[in-house]
């Protein structure tokens, strides 16, 4: 098992060397694509079972881009039930990041950005429960260990968040990370959210949502950097993660030290109201490769990535920390797309015209 860690870690473009791993010198984002590229190539081959059967269904969701008429485009959010069309869409469409993407943990959103005029999908929003501790974050909000305990509940982490061709030639990304703030979100996360007795706690949370966080695939962001509505930032930079995680064993090896993790190691104490077994995948990884002798410093991959916060409203930062009334923004979906329409993609299909040469062939993932 130890050699199959180092083997798979050293064919993936990592070096390992007393007991670290090193990535490569990651200079452009092809790099960072094919540093992922193994973990992506397994996660597609996982869903391919439930997926393939419905791809030629899911191609016809996608544009033409020469079918597309910039002027006519009408973005609105759909929001994904479970067993539906919409969610074989949104899994299928997540497969095509260039980075293994979660499906989500925990408390658990999910979105389409549909066309209307053409009635094919823009992108996609997966917003889930947010990481315990993340310090540019945290540093942000400015909470300390009481405040961050009592009032968590109020972040959400997008766990994927983008737009599909050939609607992300047009700036679409943009569109997409907006939306993310508007007023119908805050109003799912209310209907599904709020008045709910918390598992672990018994309390009812009435709080609205105050801030979604996220972490750009590739190293800097240029899709949330200066991204505003009007005088509003929508998405602040807060810094950069540490470049810790466990991508590296999502190639299929994180099986196999899970099965290992059975056999040779405990889980930590737990609620148990959280089920039984392990917390996480992070105490899987960390316990299995302590007991291997290789240690935990295998998951620290160097591999940083920018760190977005989205305030929801113009007192995110005080609710979080003091428990202020949330002020949210007001937006609607209709009034991010106008503005991104004027602002961004009509320029942009003026500009260039390359998003006319996308086919929906182009992205089947299974011959």
């Amino acid at each position: 098992m130890r050699t199959a860690v180092v083997d798979s870690l050293v064919r993936q473009g990592f070096s390992v060397e007393d007991g670290q791993i090193r990535a490569p010198e990651m200079s452009s984002k092809a790099a960072l694509r094919a540093l992922h590229r193994e973990a992506v190539e397994h996660q597609r081959e996982r869903s391919k079972p439930g997926l393939r059967r419905h791809e030629e269904w899911l191609l016809g969701q996608i544009a033409d881009g020469s079918d597309l008429l910039p002027s006519a485009i009408c973005p609105s959010l759909v929001l994904v039930t479970p067993e539906s069309k919409e969610e074989l869409l949104f899994r299928w469409a997540r497969l095509h990041w260039s980075i293994p993407t979660s499906a989500g943990y925990g408390r658990r959103l999910r979105f389409l950005v549909m066309d209307e005029a053409h009635g094919k999908l823009m992108g996609i929003i997966g917003l889930a429960d947010p990481v315990f501790g993340l310090s540019s974050r945290d540093l942000w909000v400015g909470w300390d260990a009481q405040a961050r305990r009592e009032r968590l509940h109020q972040v959400m982490d997008a766990f994927v968040l983008g737009a599909v061709p050939p609607y992300n030639q047009l700036l679409a990304g943009k569109l997409v990370a907006m939306l993310a703030t508007c007023a119908e979100i805050q109003t799912a996360y209310r209907e599904r959210y709020c008045g709910v007795a918390s598992v672990i706690s018994g309390r009812d949370r009435e709080e609205p949502l105050a801030m979604v966080t996220t972490a750009s695939a590739l190293g800097r962001s240029s899709v949330y950097n200066r991204l505003r509505m009007d005088d509003r930032k929508v998405a602040i930079s807060v810094g950069f993660t540490k470049g810790s995680g466990d991508f590296q064993f999502a190639n299929g090896l994180y099986e196999d030290l899970t099965a290992y993790a059975r056999l040779h190691c405990t889980p930590t104490a737990k609620h148990s109201k959280w089920g039984s077994g392990f917390r996480n995948r992070r105490e899987v990884v960390k316990k299995a490769l302590r007991h291997l002798g290789l240690g935990e410093a295998l998951l620290y991959h160097g591999v940083r990535r920018e760190v977005f916060v989205f305030p929801m409203g113009e007192n995110a930062a005080a609710a979080l920390t003091y428990g202020e009334s949330l002020r949210p923004y007001a937006e609607t979906a209709a009034d991010m797309a106008e503005f991104w329409k004027q602002r961004w993609m009509i320029p942009r299909a003026i500009r260039r015209e390359d998003y006319k040469s996308f086919r929906p062939e182009n992205w089947r993932l299974w011959t």
